[in-house]
């Protein structure tokens, strides 16, 4: 037989912890988010347009795939640079944070397909504007879906933006 005794300083704090919770739960859902100035995370609304009339399901073919990342304005030779399986990590380190948060801004998020193994797509890009060197487009398939997709540079020094990153 077990006894628990409660005492009145418990009780109080337990309901002081729950009524924090209550209190921020209500802050979250009744506040309105506030605008972030020029340059912050926020996706612009031109972004968000796009991203609406865009598919991200029935990305079966390699046909599928450059008609996908055409949708966005981008011209792909016609050929994967490269096509690999990846294994999206159960822990993401500071480096797939920052992927992640890319893929935030594009309406997509990786941790829902932690532990998971996928294919992603390499295509050489040809119509990157005001850049010289070598552009990639890479998307990562799941289960013929695209749940990430990113425009990179090929230099030591270069860029990673979302898809629609021009």
């Amino acid at each position: 037989m077990f006894i628990y005794a409660v005492r009145a300083n418990t009780i109080k704090f337990f309901s002081l912890i729950g009524l924090a919770v209550l209190t921020i739960a209500a802050l979250i859902v009744f506040i309105p988010k506030a605008q972030q100035p020029a340059g912050g995370t926020e996706v612009a609304p031109a972004e968000v347009e796009v991203k609406e009339s865009i598919s991200f399901e029935k990305v079966k073919t390699n046909a599928d795939r450059i008609a996908f990342l055409q949708s966005f304005g981008w011209e792909v030779d016609p050929e994967p640079v490269e096509e690999a399986k990846v294994t999206i990590p159960a822990e993401f380190d500071r480096v797939f944070e920052s992927y992640n948060a890319i893929q935030k801004q594009q309406g997509l998020d990786l941790s829902k397909y932690k532990n998971r193994d996928m294919t992603r797509y390499t295509y050489r890009v040809l119509n990157y504007p005001n850049y010289n060197g070598t552009v990639y487009a890479n998307i990562l398939v799941y289960r013929n879906r695209v749940v990430a997709g990113d425009i990179c540079s090929a230099d030591v020094n270069g860029f990673i933006k979302g898809l629609s990153g021009k």
